[in-house]
């Protein structure tokens, strides 16, 4: 077997060149205040995840607990080079809170205290505070090494405290050091809010965060002891759920199971901070069996994706506003979906535009006296969901409702079961997780009878979407869903429903691209059609979006096709494996855009000497999308939206404001440029709907006219 020539980035060190490139939104000084310190709040946030599920991997691959293709020296290795890269990482963390945040915040007179001893105006509101609203719900634990008797939690804020005993002897400059005592304890969070606004003074706004004012109290809560010093700790755990062939109830029982160990898996990362003496980390470790590899380096505060709650006493000046999402014209003036829908295919831009929409077309279905059934794929609905109100409401109207949930969705295990559970006493038929594998795709079908009274043909009517249907995350997560009564794509879907049920499992798609059929097959003629138009000195070009980029066949498929001379621009947000500026990769850029809303649509494009074929899809290029998932990938057959989409691809690669090129060094570097056209994608696609909406009314005022 020939040796491979090709490189590529490791998975999880191109992922915190991600992470790395969201805390540099904080440090951008253009942004309103809390809007930087949002995506402070943002880069703790996932990096607590990347500890529960990608380092409790490669740690799960050493102690022999976890399959996986790596080796244990490969794990040793790749764990090292992370904490390598988070050790950097926090440092550049706490330099951006500390230099740049905490000061601008007083600029806008708000002072974020940093010191556990409250100036003495506000002495007295701590120490009431800390009697009334904390001290009843502390719980210390005095430590003994090898002694351990106590728990700590994943995701808990921890103060450890080293005391002597007021009475001990010792001490003098002729004497042994008296005996240091330790003890743990955990701050109440679910009692007290991590931010207490402190009175007003003298025209300052004061914040203190509640471990300060347990700090500044020790000495109420060790009446018998001298303080000699007190530091965070917080740790992360092991939660991924792995499932392997369990069926129906069975599945649903051992997830149960497996989310309530999630609070007590095999730990992945301990952070403390770095002011903490060694003598007295030496002594934590010791107690809490903790291993030198497992140790991070954090600050005075930890757990600082809490940020996200820091008070804001000056309102909307200091936040991001973002645009409210826009009414479309079209579908509000014909009023009812179905009509809407019948008469041309409609794209939906979340968050830009409104989810009301979905909404209105499931609660329209859901009366409507043609329609026989709904089908529909969960796999992270909003909490008290709007969508599942309506199909609620669609079963108890006397329509078949089948929704396939996805109960392996990560995090989103328990609302899952319970909002299944709910549905399927509202008489919804439920189908759960298929063994070994996961439902990623996002689509809905809507079945009408084939004609109505007097024999007037009724249209059926489907929704295809990059993103889940949840109206929370279509607030800010950037996605696109695809409205439409196109006979074939509907017979499609339905086959994948089939698939689902078991009641089909060789399907043959019109249209749709669906993972573990025809998707991997067709995207790699559609590479392969570019790659021989190059080869003929053609014009070979391809357009790739999306959240992953892992899967090395389908990469080195786009490193072939680069050494062929495709022109292929990637634009992936996070994970992206590919490495550009090598020899085999010259055709290829990368670029990356974060900015206000999360990117998530998914959209491939393929030039096909002018015909361009585009398609919206579910699906990322990771191994576990295209091999161990059932995702779908719809072409857009109407060429005014195809247009619409293509233009807005190219706005993301015209951005010099928010994107940046990644290099084959992982380096984030900004697309800024002199030209005087500043490009900001999000604000332009926002312009380019805004203009569109505006068009489509003043032609409508014309018509009417």
């Amino acid at each position: 077997m020939a040796e491979n020539l090709y490189n590529y980035f490791k998975r999880d060190i191109s992922w915190l060149s991600f992470n790395h490139r969201v805390l540099s939104e904080a440090e951008d000084d253009t942004l309103p205040l809390y809007e930087r310190i949002r995506f402070l709040s943002i880069y703790s946030s996932n990096l607590e995840e990347f500890y529960e599920i990608r380092v409790a991997e490669h740690r799960g691959v050493i102690m022999k607990k976890k399959f996986a293709e790596e080796t244990d020296a490969d794990a040793e290795e790749t764990l090292a080079e992370i904490t390598r890269e988070v050790n950097r990482q926090q440092l550049e963390y706490y330099h951006i809170f500390s230099d740049k945040i905490l000061p601008e915040l007083k600029r806008q007179n708000i002072c974020l205290c940093q010191d556990s001893r409250p100036a003495p105006f506000h002495e007295t509101f701590v120490r009431d505070f800390f009697n009334e609203e904390v001290f009843p719900f502390l719980s210390p634990v005095m430590l003994q090494t090898g002694d351990i008797r106590t728990f700590i939690r994943d995701r808990r804020l921890y103060l450890i405290v080293r005391m002597v005993k007021k009475d001990a002897p010792g001490g003098g400059a002729t004497e042994p050091a008296p005996a240091y005592h330790y003890a743990l304890m955990k701050i109440p969070f679910a009692k007290v809010p991590r931010f207490i606004e402190l009175p007003r003074h003298e025209g300052i706004y004061y914040i203190m965060f509640i471990d300060d004012i347990i700090r500044a109290n020790l000495s109420t809560i060790f009446p018998g002891y001298r303080i000699d010093s007190c530091y965070s700790i917080k740790i992360s755990r092991d939660a991924d759920i792995y499932i392997e062939n369990e069926k129906g109830a069975n599945i649903i029982e051992t997830i149960r199971n497996k989310v309530k160990k999630r609070k007590i898996g095999d730990l992945s990362r301990f952070m403390y901070d770095r002011e903490m003496p060694e003598d007295f980390l030496a002594f934590v470790c010791k107690a809490f069996s903790i291993n030198r590899e497992d140790l991070v380096v954090g600050g005075r505060y930890l757990n600082l994706q809490d940020l996200s709650k820091l008070p804001n006493p000056k309102g909307k000046e200091l936040e991001q506003q973002a645009p409210l999402p826009m009414r479309i014209p079209f579908l509000d003036e014909t009023g009812s979906m179905f009509q809407a829908i019948g008469e041309k295919d409609i794209l939906l831009h979340f968050p830009y535009q409104s989810f009301d929409y979905l909404i209105r077309l499931l609660m329209e279905a859901a009366f409507d006296p043609g329609v026989e059934e709904i089908k529909i794929t969960q796999y992270r609905v909003a909490e008290n969901s709007a969508v599942i109100n309506t199909l609620i409401s669609a079963a108890q109207n006397g329509k078949r409702v089948t929704v396939f949930v996805e109960l392996k969705a990560r995090f989103d295990e328990e609302n899952n079961m319970s909002t299944a559970e709910r549905m399927k006493y509202a008489g919804i038929r439920i189908i759960y997780s298929i063994p070994g594998l996961k439902v990623h795709a996002k689509v809905a079908i809507i079945l009408r009878k084939k004609t109505e009274e007097g024999g007037k043909p009724q249209p059926s009517f489907a929704y295809l979407s990059t993103g889940n249907f949840n109206e929370k995350t279509a607030r800010i997560y950037s996605d696109m869903a695809l409205l439409t009564s196109h006979t074939d794509l509907i017979e499609d879907i339905d086959k994948v429903f089939a698939v689902l049920e078991g009641k089909l499992s060789h399907p043959a798609f019109r249209h749709l691209l669906v993972a573990r059929f025809n998707m991997v097959p067709e995207l790699k003629r559609m590479i392969e059609r570019e790659t021989e138009h190059a080869r003929q000195g053609r014009k070979g070009k391809i357009i790739l979006k999306m959240n992953g980029l892992h899967d090395r066949d389908m990469i080195d498929e786009l490193y072939r096709a680069s050494e062929n001379g495709v022109e292929t621009d990637l634009i992936v947000r996070g994970i992206c494996c590919l490495i550009p500026n090598q020899p085999y990769s010259r055709k290829i850029r990368i670029t990356r855009i974060v900015d206000m809303f999360l990117e998530h649509a998914r959209i491939w494009y393929f030039y096909n000497e002018g015909e361009e074929n585009v398609y919206l899809t579910s699906a990322d290029w990771m191994r576990r999308n295209l091999s161990r998932r059932i995702e779908t990938a719809s072409p857009i057959l109407d060429p005014e939206i195809k247009q619409e989409v293509i233009h807005i691809l190219k706005l993301q690669l015209q951005d010099n404001t928010k994107a940046c090129f990644i290099d084959e060094h992982l380096n984030n570097n900004f697309k800024h440029d002199d030209k005087p056209l500043k490009i900001r994608a999000q604000s332009a696609i926002y312009d380019f709907l805004k203009e569109k909406t505006e068009n489509h009314q003043s032609s409508s005022s014309t018509r009417k006219r």
